[in-house]
């Protein structure tokens, strides 16, 4: 069987547009097996990890499971859970953690507030943290390629960026493979190996972006991700938070096409024409799953405003 990442790097599908949409994340420390929907299927209170399901998605959030890389020992009942609270807004993230003995307290977020950007929402013990936090899609029941590539990064990555590397639950996009999101800045990354693992995390920690695998800021609808990743690529060496998508609305009289505008922290800005193209032959967005036809969402080159 051919996997499905195999087939999408070599049709040579865009990755720029395809990370999640969250403006904010919400990840908790789970141990033991996950299962293809982890949230309801694994350790963790199946009526509690719905609830926080459905609150993220919501506000405009996403919650994710994470576990420690290396064997998973079948604990059912941890003394406590880490847990962290990231906003990816440009010029406004924050990432927070501590650790929780009973998870259920996270039902009293203030998810409005969450979704406004506000650190102050997070707070249940949770302290500032200065280190980015990189999680990698592992979930075997979800994708076999997850678990085959996904796990290898996280192995060869365990020793050099110790603490500071997740394995997680989903991140979409099986077919890009391996796949990770650098926190609290939300940008997503695909098809990735561990020497640029590893420098997407040293450039994080200098504030630099690292454009080298990137399918875009979560914080962003799809277009709006690949006009972003558009304007990096016609800046080069540019900071995380650099960018800002102000807007993206639909072209007038073109369905499936959009105009964004990207502006910069020094002032200028860019007007960035944005299509939606299926992409030919059909493949699979997943292992084992009939092929389909995927959609990309591609910039054209940005206009100085």
């Amino acid at each position: 069987m051919t996997l499905c990442s195999d087939a999408g790097r070599s049709l040579g599908e865009p990755l720029a547009g395809t990370a999640p949409v969250a403006q904010w994340w919400l990840m908790v420390e789970q141990p033991g097996p996950w299962g293809a929907k982890a949230l309801t299927q694994s350790h963790l209170d199946p009526p509690l990890g719905a609830a926080l399901d459905a609150a993220a998605g919501e506000h405009g959030g996403r919650v994710a499971l994470v576990r420690r890389p290396g064997r998973h020992p079948d604990t059912h009942d941890p003394a406590s859970h880490r847990v962290w609270v990231a906003g990816t807004r440009p010029g406004a993230t924050f990432l927070l953690g501590g650790s929780l003995p009973d998870v259920s307290v996270l039902l009293s977020l203030d998810w409005a507030a969450l979704r406004a950007g506000d650190p102050a929402a997070g707070t249940l013990d949770l302290r500032p943290e200065t280190e980015p936090l990189l999680l990698v899609c592992t979930n075997g029941r979800r994708d076999l390629c997850c678990a085959a590539k996904g796990r290898q990064l996280v192995a060869d990555l365990r020793d050099d960026v110790a603490g500071r590397v997740y394995e997680t639950t989903h991140l979409g996009g099986h077919r890009f493979a391996p796949t990770a999101v650098l926190l609290p800045h939300g940008v997503v990354y695909g098809r990735m190996d561990d020497k640029q693992a590893l420098l997407l995390v040293e450039s994080a920690r200098e504030g630099r972006f690292l454009d080298d695998g990137y399918r875009g800021r979560s914080t962003y609808s799809r277009p709006g991700q690949s006009a972003e990743a558009a304007v990096r690529r016609l800046l080069g060496d540019t900071g995380l938070d650099d960018l800002s998508v102000s807007s993206v609305t639909d072209a007038h009289g073109a369905e499936g096409a959009w105009d964004a505008v990207v502006d910069h922290r020094d002032g200028r800005g860019w007007r960035v024409a944005v299509r939606a193209e299926e992409q030919q032959p059909p493949r699979p967005e997943s292992c084992g799953t009939p092929p389909v036809t995927p959609i990309a969402y591609v910039a054209s080159v940005p206009v100085p405003r």
